[in-house]
């Protein structure tokens, strides 16, 4: 009778000896190649994208305010380049509704050198003209060129000149705002509670403070954005210095690990235990220094939702939460290194193997610099396209009304011909004022469109680079490994061999993979853009609905970004498509589950508190150095709004710059176990079949038993 045919198992045939098998395949193809077409289609439409943006859009729009012609100020090379400050003619219309809808306040606006320093009305400074010429000079700054200091008030109002009274101001964000709190030249604000405001009609300070709020409310984000953009440039050669030594000890890391992987892992253990508990001794000195402080009592609530974020942490209540925080983090801590004991000490073997290998291929310590320059410049073309997108356009004029209602109102109009078109004779007072840019052509009307392209290539771009570094030193490892005599049979210069082999035959693979990520992270903030439209509705299940789904595509993200890793390493080794290669990679690890506890975790967890001490390390330098506590060594800068701007910058800033180089060790060490996990199926460790693999690392695998014996047939 005919032997029974043994049916295909779940978890896919156990590889074979070949004798010819000598690490990563020489004779490829290439693979994927509609996905190539594809991406490489993308990149042109990117590109085509970019310059189209270019001819149309104008950053500057972003950099200067614009007056009601549309022009900018401070604008080299103009009329107003001497003029950086926006004036308002009636500020007071300003505490109409229609400007948090339109975004736009319904007076005439024109550019200034500078702010308003008396309390004076066009009524008044005719009435001085006649005896002192000077009236009229101070006051023209503020008027139109056209304007004269004869005209009547209602002609004044008609041809909309100069401003019916001007009020004691301070620039603020390049605009000129009433200064309630000190008595500004020769008349303040405060001074005075009631005043004519030109039109003869009386008013107060609070409708004047009202107008104010109302237009304020438009510009808080940008007065934080300013004020950070203030600190970054006061301190960005600080941060650069710091990212520098962030860089520096991460390779020193790198290097020493090579020699003495036991003993960096004790330091990363104690530095990151110490760090965290300098962060416990710091919040509860904090703490125990503000139970004195008249506003102790105050909780978050009582002040409400803040722009100034330092006022937070003049809370007791803050302080106390950061030190249960750290706490938490710090038990948790120590109870993972007492139950995961017997696996780290494993990892570290796997580390000291990953050592060898870096020590034999020491281009891969050099290779996180090249991904980080492809990284910048994805990142730089993506914020500039942006930028230029979101500028296009040409004026757009709107119809507003300061007072009454109009039908017209909000319509486009032409300030060229407004005064004398029927809208202002149906509408008396109406203003044709610049409103935004845009336009009525196609390439306008699918601008939103086109940010959503801008954003989608963006991510793509940034995982095909991430996928292309993972698979070259993924090559480059795998070509270690399967070398009989390390390091006399490994070929020269085998990271970039790697690196060619996965552009010129895996570029298609390499994209399908990251096309299915960045398809995920897209639909991620589809749903965070969703939840925030939807922050204010009351219905409970739309709520829960919301966080399940955001749930469900952060687990599906981490579970595509460890089978993409995995893919990638087989493409490397065998030169297959993705989704060949991602079927081998998951029933490998299925006939090898044990491999996730020791690669993916206790590894990672290893290098990650390399991670925590190297950032850890710099943002307490960074604390100490801008909080200006270690003056004896340097002298820290004294005109910060907020220090924590250029404290997380270096923090998160040091942390990339470890997660990027540490990278190479976590992908070395999963390479090293992917291609010993098929060193056993292939080879039983008989003279005729050797394995590859170390014989220290073998004995410590088996002996942990991380990995099930072949099994004698």
């Amino acid at each position: 009778m005919a032997k029974k045919r043994k049916p295909p198992s779940i978890k896919g045939d156990a590889r074979t000896y070949d004798p010819d098998f000598k690490g990563p395949v020489t004779n490829r193809s290439c693979t994927d190649v509609l996905c190539c077409i594809i991406f490489l289609l993308f990149i042109i439409g990117y590109i085509l994208l970019g310059l189209v943006a270019w001819v149309h859009g104008d950053p500057r729009r972003v950099a200067y305010p614009t007056d009601s012609q549309g022009h900018f100020c401070g604008q080299k090379g103009t009329p107003n380049e001497n003029k950086t400050i926006l004036f308002y003619f009636n500020l007071l219309s300003c505490a109409s509704p229609s400007v948090m809808i339109n975004l736009q306040c319904p007076t005439t606006q024109i550019c200034v050198s500078k702010c308003p320093e008396k309390f004076l009305t066009y009524m008044e400074m005719q009435f001085l003209y006649k005896r002192d010429k000077s009236y009229w000079e101070d006051y023209r700054q503020f008027c139109k060129t056209s304007a004269e200091p004869v005209k009547s008030l209602p002609q004044l109002l008609m041809d909309d000149d100069c401003p019916t009274a001007v009020f004691p101001s301070k620039p603020f964000l390049q605009r000129c705002f009433p200064d309630f709190s000190t008595r500004n030249g020769n008349l303040s604000i405060r001074s005075r509670m009631l005043f004519q405001d030109g039109n003869g009609r009386t008013r107060s300070v609070i409708e004047l403070r009202e107008a104010v709020n109302r237009i304020s409310k438009t510009f808080d984000a940008r007065a934080l954005g300013l004020k950070v953009f203030e600190d970054y440039a006061t301190t960005w050669y600080w941060i650069l210095i710091g990212l520098t030594i962030a860089m520096v000890l991460s390779w020193m890391f790198l290097i020493l690990m090579r020699f003495i992987a036991g003993f960096l892992f004790w330091m990363f253990v104690f530095g990151v235990l110490g760090i965290i508990a300098y962060g416990i001794w710091h919040c509860y000195q904090e703490y125990s220094n503000l139970q004195e402080h008249p506003n102790s009592t105050l909780t978050i609530y009582d002040i409400g939702i803040q722009t100034n974020i330092s006022m937070y942490f003049q809370l007791k209540q803050t302080w106390f939460t950061l030190m249960i925080i750290l706490s938490i983090i710090e038990v948790s801590v120590i109870l993972m290194l007492i139950f995961l004991r017997n696996r780290i000490r494993v990892a570290i073997f796997l580390l000291k193997e990953g050592s060898k290998a870096i020590g034999h291929i020491p281009s891969t310590l050099i290779y996180p610099v090249l991904t980080f320059f492809l990284l910048s410049i994805c990142i730089s073309y993506w914020a500039v396209t942006a930028i230029f997108l979101a500028t296009s356009g040409v004026p757009i004029y709107k119809v507003v009304v300061p007072e009454g209602q109009c039908i017209h109102e909000n319509k486009t109009c032409d300030p060229e011909i407004f005064n004398t078109s029927e809208i202002a004779k149906a509408c008396p007072g109406a203003l044709c004022t610049f409103a935004f840019y845009g336009g009525k052509s196609l390439y306008h009307q699918y601008i939103p469109t086109f940010h959503v392209y801008n954003l989608f290539v963006f991510l793509w771009l940034i995982n095909f680079v991430i996928a292309l570094g993972q698979c070259a030193l993924a090559g480059a490892f795998a070509t270690y490994y399967w070398a009989v005599k390390k390091p006399d049979d490994i070929p020269p210069h085998p990271l970039f061999t790697a690196f060619g082999r996965a552009i010129r035959y895996h570029t298609g693979s390499l994209a399908f993979g990251s096309l299915i990520l960045a398809s995920i992270q897209m639909f991620k903030m589809i749903l965070q853009y969703v939840d925030q439209r939807l922050k204010h509705a009351h219905n409970r299940f739309s709520k829960l609905l919301q966080c399940c789904l955001r749930c469900c595509f952060w687990c599906l993200e981490k579970v595509v970004k460890f089978l993409n890793r995995n893919a990638y390493i087989m493409i490397a080794i065998y030169g297959r498509n993705f989704c060949r290669s991602a079927k081998d990679a998951f029933n490998l690890l299925m006939r090898n589950i044990l491999k996730v506890a020791v690669t993916d975790e206790v590894t990672y967890f290893v290098l990650f508190l390399g991670k925590i001490l190297v950032s850890g390390s710099m943002g307490i330098l960074a604390f100490l150095f801008f909080t200006r506590r270690m003056t004896m060594i340097a002298e820290g800068p004294t005109s910060l709004n907020y220090y924590w701007v250029p404290l997380l910058t270096i923090i998160f800033g040091s942390y990339l710059i470890a997660h990027g180089f540490f990278s190479v060790y976590a992908m070395c060490v999963e390479t090293i176990f992917i291609c010993f996990c098929e060193d056993l199926e292939r080879n039983d460790g008989s003279t005729e079949k050797p394995y590859f693999i170390t014989p220290n690392l073998h004995g410590i695998l088996i002996k942990k038993q991380l990995v099930p014996q072949k099994q004698k047939e």
